[in-house]
């Protein structure tokens, strides 16, 4: 009997044991598997079931959380939605995540380990701590000073301060309401679709995720590879361009939309936008040096991250010399986001130093203590220090007496350049009106912002004069509002 017994008790515990072994496979082999299971709810209940760390702007939340008493307890609010989204992004219930919603999701959803207060505390409970905040770098004044220029048009700004990186304005227009796509229901499928159909593309981020052709704008970078590579050792001596200039190889002529520019020098080439002169240059210059010029800029960056990813803007690799002239003069397959353009306007403005853009300046607990810190660096140094300081003061005196007159400041040094790109086939396609500039105050050794804007804009028929009357009156506009707030 007693054998039997023992038996018996040897079977219990092997199941005892084989019961314990399966518990851990569960819950330690099996858990990220589990949690990341499309069947399983608990996961996303314990998503909602606290609210959410805020994103901040000028040290005031633009999000907020308010609770629906549904299953998912939790949903989203914003304050000036349309206003911010090109910065906060949506976070919904039925569609996930985007922008710094989606980059910063670990601290606002409390999951981030730097938030519990001790090492690990989170892997070894499985818990979270209160949602953190963002604290971004958008200053409110620049932000809405762009977003009122633009006045609904399509379009985008992007401001940044040339000597930090950050990043004080990101518009995109047409825009929409975050919070439309908070929740759950058919309000907010209904939302999503027509989001989605719209022509205008609200939900498109125009300022990082869409790229344009820079036209003229994209001079700028062609003057400081031929100034670096000293295929120019004097801006104010004539070229030795012709007009009319044939594209190497081709029967092809290049036009100017300006008046003087046969064997101009290369500052009045810039100050009056010409064709000719700023592609030959490339072409003296290479097609090696362009394309390392146009990395050092940020050009064919594929990771750029500020946090939210950013589309990579185009120079082409390989190209005859015909296609490397156009591109030089910011035409054939070049293309950019407005930030990356601005990122060309500040390092000309910081003496060719581009720091690297960022968005977040901080992130903090629910209590406000600080996690991470943002620091400026340097991304690149796009040019030499001699290059920037001339190509400011062509710059300068595209807003003084050239094609960006619109953008000029009483009192502040104003530096810009226009363009417009034609596109489409036979460039039927709505043109595009580029600005790009930075400003100075007078009392100060640093500048205060550089701006790109792009506005899609039917009237932009004739190169760099719409540059400057559709878009330069938006920079000037930002430009006064960096300068004063």
């Amino acid at each position: 009997m007693i054998r039997y017994i023992r038996r018996a008790a040897a079977f219990c515990l092997l199941l005892l044991v084989a019961l314990l072994l399966n518990a851990a496979r569960v819950q330690v082999l099996d858990a990220d598997e589990l949690d990341d299971n499309p069947a399983n709810r608990r996961t996303t209940i314990a998503r909602y079931d606290q609210p959410r760390g805020n994103i901040l702007v000028g040290g005031r939340p633009v999000t907020g959380s308010k609770d629906t008493g549904e299953q998912l307890a939790w949903e989203r609010t914003y304050r000036d939605g349309p206003l911010y989204a090109p910065v906060t992004g949506y976070a919904s219930q039925t569609y996930g995540t985007t922008l710094l919603e989606n980059a910063e999701d670990d601290v606002l959803a409390g999951t981030d380990p730097m938030l519990a207060p001790l090492p690990f505390w989170n892997e070894i409970t499985r818990g979270r701590q209160p949602g953190g905040n963002v604290v971004t770098t958008i200053r409110e004044a620049v932000q809405r000073a762009a977003y009122q220029g633009l006045d609904g048009r399509r379009g985008a700004v992007a401001a940044i301060e040339p000597t930090s990186g950050r990043i004080l304005a990101l518009v995109s227009t047409p825009s929409y309401d975050p919070g439309l796509l908070s929740g759950t229901g058919t309000a907010v499928t209904d939302a999503w679709r027509e989001l989605n159909a719209a022509d205008s593309q609200p939900m498109l981020n125009r300022a990082i995720r869409q790229t344009y052709p820079p036209g003229s704008a994209f001079k700028i970078v062609t003057a400081a590879a031929a100034l670096d590579a000293e295929v120019v050792t004097d801006p104010d001596a004539p070229t030795d361009t012709p007009v009319p200039y044939v594209l190497p190889g081709t029967t092809t002529t290049l036009p100017n939309e300006s008046r003087g520019c046969e064997e101009a020098s290369l500052a009045d080439a810039i100050r009056v936008s010409c064709n000719t002169v700023m592609a030959h240059l490339g072409v003296e210059v290479g097609l090696e040096g362009m394309v390392e010029a146009a990395g050092r800029f940020g050009f064919n960056d594929t990771g750029l991250r500020i946090p939210s990813g950013v589309a990579k803007s185009n120079f082409d690799t390989e190209m005859s010399d015909d296609q490397l002239a156009l591109s030089s003069i910011g035409q054939f397959d070049t293309t950019a986001t407005p930030l990356q353009m601005a990122m060309v306007a500040s390092a000309v403005a910081n003496g060719g130093e581009l720091m690297a853009p960022h968005l977040v300046e901080r992130t903090t607990t629910h209590g406000g203590s600080t996690v991470r810190t943002t620091g400026a660096r340097t991304y690149h140094r796009a040019m030499n220090p001699m290059t920037a300081v001339r190509l400011r003061q062509m710059m300068i005196d595209v807003v003084r007496d050239g094609t960006g007159t619109n953008a000029a400041i009483d009192g502040v040094t104003v530096g810009g350049k226009t363009g417009t790109a034609q596109h489409g086939v036979d460039n039927s396609g709505t043109p595009y009106a580029w600005f790009i500039s930075w400003a100075q105050a007078p009392d100060s050794g640093r500048p205060a912002v550089a701006v790109a804007v792009v506005v899609e804009d039917a009237a932009a028929d004739r190169a760099d004069i719409s540059g400057g009357g559709s878009a330069a009156p938006i920079a000037r506009s930002v430009m006064e509002a960096a300068l004063g707030d």
